[in-house]
């Protein structure tokens, strides 16, 4: 009897997700700071017993985590969990573990401040480099933020869509990487901004302000690109810690009444 091409694919990809209940798992707890820098994790044997695997996943776990620069393998000796600042920040999983872990606060503002840096940098290139492609998903993206004005998921991709857009169009290879890397974590700051933004009259200004970036690159004027993208950056950086003191002064509000 022939197998379904499901039954052949299955047992890989339990393997997989077996794989990566390991990775998330520890990766969580050196996150989260339960395991501290300096410290062996548990042995093999422990790590299988612990999330029911195999000791060849609990391997293949480690190779990854090592990869992201969370653990250093030391044959014969053990795994130890590597300093923060060896960690691949920009990571997905890295950045997904810090939020899920309540720690995404800080990376947040972290990387609105890097994004001050890099972006108006790049929206001043684009405004001599982007080619009719770049243009076109440019004014696709803002066309869209008009369309969902009252969909807070659609409105963050396509207000995503718009700065991966940009940063394509300074054609700076390292630029467009950063991009592409940060984007998933990106729109999820992009989402909790919505949370401080009041009304569809204050998000249809936010549309109004990427509009000034996309009209100062497409003539062609680097400068006043630049200037428009710190204005769209900043305005975000207020909305976001608009966002977070609200949730913050909620979970207070939350405990006093317990």
């Amino acid at each position: 009897m022939e197998q379904s091409f499901e039954s052949l694919a299955s047992p890989r990809s339990s393997i997989r997700g077996l794989q990566k209940t390991v990775i998330d798992g520890i990766g969580r707890t050196i996150v989260g700071g339960r395991i501290r820098p300096g410290e062996f994790l548990p042995t093999e044997p422990e790590l299988g017993a612990k999330y029911n695997v195999s000791r060849t996943s609990v391997r293949e776990a480690m190779r990854v985590l090592s990869a992201k620069g969370l653990v250093e393998i030391r044959q014969k000796i053990g795994t130890r969990v590597q300093e923060a600042d060896r960690w691949n920040i920009f990571d997905s999983d890295i950045l997904r573990w810090h939020h899920e872990e309540g720690q995404g606060d800080a990376v947040m503002l972290d990387l609105i401040e890097l994004r001050q840096i890099l972006e108006p940098a790049a929206a001043k290139l684009a405004a001599s480099r982007a080619n009719m492609d770049h243009h076109s998903r440019m004014k696709s993206a803002i066309e869209t933020m008009r369309l969902e004005l009252d969909n807070p998921e659609g409105f963050a991709k396509a207000d995503l869509d718009f700065h991966l857009a940009v940063y394509a169009a300074s054609q700076n290879t390292l630029m467009l990487q950063f991009g592409t890397v940060v984007g998933d974590f990106l729109r999820r700051v992009f989402m909790i901004q919505q949370q401080a933004v009041r009304g569809r009259a204050a998000l249809e200004v936010d549309v109004q302000l990427h509009n000034e970036v996309y009209v100062a690159i497409n003539r062609g004027d680097g400068e006043l690109a630049s200037e428009k993208m710190l204005s769209v950056v900043l305005d975000g950086k207020n909305s976001l810690i608009r966002a977070l003191k609200t949730t913050v002064d909620s979970k207070d509000t939350s405990r006093r009444a317990e």
